[in-house]
């Protein structure tokens, strides 16, 4: 399968931002990766993924990011919860069986309400439609941990889809979609790049590129494309983990995340040109 691939990863309203940012940057530069084949969104990345596929400008999408933080409520994923998605995920050699303890987790969560996440996750939807254009959001089943990539022939309304891949477990509710709840598609890979196999170039921006588990990562995901891809990974430079903070889930970062990401696409031309525009 010839083509093109654009895989946007997880990692908050930061990284939101930043992928925005650096989105924004290289379209001006004459590099428009929203016209890619194949997007394929991961928690943050699902918000993007939805926003550059339904209409928006990469330019105004940039600009909603440095005005103010709308109905974005601060909150923070806590020590303890790290460490036991840490555990859930490597405390067992079967995947599956990681990711249904993370679901399990997350169901027991004391979390706001499902309803009131959900009008947060649709305020940062320009539109609510599923584009006619090939997007893959992942999630998690929290009852037994299958991986899902919702698409618009699924059954999924998009704002749920996007909603279930940012449920970040014990922080927000897993998310209901056809009676079935779901979690972060995050707690699988930070990417998910696999899903972009079959196209020869992929560009994948990657504000997280560590997995919980092995092979899980960016970098191995990508060695594993097949033989003869061409694939480039952005991840923060210093600068921008500086702008991003220590927190991804704090809205106060956003607005240097985003510049930040938008400065560093001027170092990027050449490297993401290279494969993206061959």
């Amino acid at each position: 399968m010839a083509g093109r691939a654009l895989v946007l990863g997880g990692g908050g309203v930061t990284g939101v931002a930043w992928e925005l940012g650096i989105l924004a940057g290289l379209a001006e530069a004459g590099i428009d990766l929203s016209n890619a084949d194949l997007v394929v969104g991961t928690s943050a990345g699902s918000v993007v993924a939805a926003q550059i596929t339904t209409g928006d400008s990469l330019g105004s999408l940039y600009e909603r990011q440095l005005t103010g933080f709308g109905a974005e409520v601060t909150t923070r994923l806590r020590i303890g919860t790290i460490l036991k998605l840490a555990w859930a995920t490597v405390g067992t050699r079967d995947a599956q069986k990681g990711r249904a303890r993370v679901g399990a987790m997350a169901l027991a969560a004391r979390t706001p309400p499902e309803g009131e996440r959900r009008a947060i996750v649709a305020a940062r939807l320009p539109v609510h439609e599923w584009p006619h254009r090939k997007v893959l959001i992942t999630a998690v089943a929290a009852d037994d941990g299958e991986f899902v990539a919702f698409d618009r022939e699924s059954e999924a309304a998009l704002v749920d889809a996007v909603g279930a891949s940012c449920a970040v477990p014990g922080v927000w509710p897993p998310v209901t979609v056809n009676g079935r709840r779901y979690v972060d598609g995050g707690m699988r890979s930070p990417a998910n790049v696999d899903l972009a196999a079959g196209y020869d170039r992929v560009v994948v921006l990657a504000p997280i590129t560590r997995g919980f588990g092995r092979g899980t990562g960016v970098a191995a995901q990508v060695a594993a494309l097949p033989k003869g891809t061409r694939a480039v990974v952005v991840a923060p430079d210093r600068a921008a983990r500086t702008a991003i903070g220590r927190n991804v889930l704090d809205p106060a970062h956003r607005a240097p995340a985003a510049r930040a990401g938008r400065r560093q696409a001027d170092d990027l031309v050449k490297k993401v040109g290279a494969v993206w525009a061959s």
